[in-house]
């Protein structure tokens, strides 16, 4: 006797074909000839394969049907799921990176990164349609690739791409018909060709040139009657996978890890670089500092410079650096006896304040000229807090070069004050914003998974991370200014733009998207086409 959700196997018919049938028992009151305890049986038929009586036993195609999914009845309804829809996407929104991504010529001008030793004729996926794929899937949330042993049947990917063929009907291997894109093993050797050039390896990138790439891409984002810029320079821990090439311990972070270098103009990305972590933090800040400001003043001749980080950054020669070449800079200064001597004045009369207040926190402000013993060539401002909390005293200095007169336009306006408090809490503490950015890049962009053996390899995986974070960045800045995403981290854009269930129907004159009509942010998903539109079409 048949049991509750008992599965027939695959039958064959008397007319020749091949039929999957699931039987499951129906919760329906209705008496049934098969049991007599009032509950009836429910035949699902999930598959048919026709199989002419002529067909060669060894040329039968396989169909592979698999279980289907049973969840809790819905009424007198069984709830039955698989994964058999066809030609359908979770991520409607990649049409939108699509339109970004062409806006800004991306994928394109990274390709010409690329050397491409393939035979033309043999060629099924471009240099760019790769590039394409996998940036656009690091920004979807798919940082694996692995993903793409799936996401390679993805019609809409294959759009976002600029695959031709999005269904992949037309491939040359019979094998790889109904895959438009890429394999995991495909990308794989695209991302190991800064480090290996063999018979195997045709594709071989340009480091340099990738760098450049994302730097002239960023410096183009900024906005063009941008007067003052400020350059953010932080670096951050990234854990490594294992014995990995450039493993070295790190004390401060307590781990073995790289140590990459990054820098941030406002929301947009323009450094990435992966470092070893036996090193000083602000090692190669100056080298990466000379060729961003090359390629703003560029662009933006007469803009004003201003260098910020932590106290990694007060070192001697990239202070120097800045102060001859005209380059503003508002640092970091480690607490040390001497600076907390110069600083006890205030901290008194900021204790006294804090009493008088009933033990509100307090803020004194001081400047005063400073010089280090040994590696400052010459003395430098300095402004110091004094802030007492119901905690304890916490005085805090910083290192900048602006004058108390401030920083002015050449009409004479006024840029930035120069008066200690608002460049302590309003020009320097805004350095943690950058650390906000890493973090998005860390968690939504998963640019840590830096897990091949090579440093060339993972320094490549670092910088495609960088370029899926500003097709995201341009996304929140162009498409969905003034709206309530604005300011939205990327997992959230990705969460609520993105993930668009769409079903995909491909003619021989239009590729046509059925976006799902239950979509709750419908009239934001068309402002946002409409203004990309405008994008990519100027």
């Amino acid at each position: 006797m048949l049991q509750q959700n008992t599965i027939i196997p695959s039958i064959r018919c008397a007319i020749g074909e091949s039929l999957t049938i699931y039987c499951v028992r129906s919760s329906s009151p209705k008496k049934s000839p098969m049991e007599g305890d009032g509950r009836g049986w429910l035949l699902l038929v999930f598959g048919v394969q026709q199989i002419t009586s002529d067909s060669p036993a060894d040329t039968r195609p396989t169909e592979c049907f698999t279980e289907p999914m049973l969840f809790q009845d819905l009424g007198s309804r069984k709830v039955v799921a698989n994964f058999d829809g066809g030609k359908l996407s979770s991520d409607g929104g990649a049409l939108l990176l699509r339109q970004i991504d062409r806006g800004l010529g991306l994928s394109r001008s990274l390709a010409r990164c690329f050397v491409d030793l393939r035979n033309p004729d043999l060629i099924e996926h471009s240099v760019e349609e790769l590039l394409a794929q996998r940036i656009q899937g690091l920004a979807l949330g798919y940082e694996d690739l692995n993903d793409h042993a799936q996401l390679r049947r993805d019609p809409l990917l294959a759009v976002a791409a600029g695959k031709l063929d999005p269904l992949g009907e037309h491939r040359r291997d019979e094998k790889d018909r109904g895959f438009a894109l890429a394999s995991p093993a495909t990308l794989n050797r695209l991302e190991l060709s800064a480090e290996f050039s063999d018979r195997y390896r045709k594709i071989l990138s340009r480091p340099e040139a990738v760098g450049q790439t994302l730097l002239e891409a960023g410096v183009r984002c900024l906005p063009k009657d941008s007067e003052v810029l400020v350059l953010d320079f932080d670096a951050t821990d990234d854990p490594l996978h294992g014995r990995q090439e450039g493993r070295f311990f790190h004390g401060y972070y307590d781990n073995y890890c790289y140590l990459p270098l990054f820098c941030f103009c406002g929301d947009v990305v323009l450094w990435a670089e992966l470092r070893t972590s036996n090193r000083d933090a602000s090692d190669g800040t100056l080298e990466a500092l000379e060729q961003i400001v090359a390629a703003i003043r560029r662009r933006f001749a007469h803009a004003k410079i201003v260098v910020r980080g932590d106290s990694a950054f007060a070192r001697d020669a990239l202070l120097s650096w800045c102060e001859a070449n005209a380059i503003y800079y508002c640092v970091g200064l480690a607490r040390n006896s001497r600076l907390e001597e110069t600083l006890q004045n205030a901290l008194a009369k900021a204790a006294e304040k804090h009493c008088l207040c009933g033990g509100a926190p307090t803020r004194e402000f001081v400047e005063f000229e400073y010089q280090t013993l040994k590696s400052w060539t010459r003395s430098r401002r300095v402004i110091g807090k004094a802030e007492v909390t119901s905690q304890g005293s916490n005085p805090r200095f910083i290192l900048t070069n602006l004058s108390q007169g401030g920083l002015f336009a050449k009409d004479g306006a006024e840029l930035l004050e120069g008066d200690p408090r608002f460049l302590y809490e309003e020009l320097y503490c805004e350095r943690g914003n950058a650390e906000n950015r890493i973090k998005q890049m860390t968690l939504d962009l998963q640019c840590d998974r830096t897990s091949t053996h090579w440093m060339s390899s993972n320094q490549l995986r670092l910088w495609l991370s960088a370029f899926a974070y500003m097709l995201l960045e341009r996304l929140r800045a162009l498409g969905l200014k003034d709206t309530e995403l604005e300011r939205a981290t990327m997992g959230t854009i990705r969460l609520r733009i993105l993930k668009v269930a769409a079903h995909v129907q491909v003619s021989v004159r239009r590729v046509y998207v059925r976006l799902c009509s239950a979509f709750p942010l419908q009239e934001l998903f068309r402002q946002c086409q409409e203004r990309l539109e405008i994008f990519a079409s100027g």
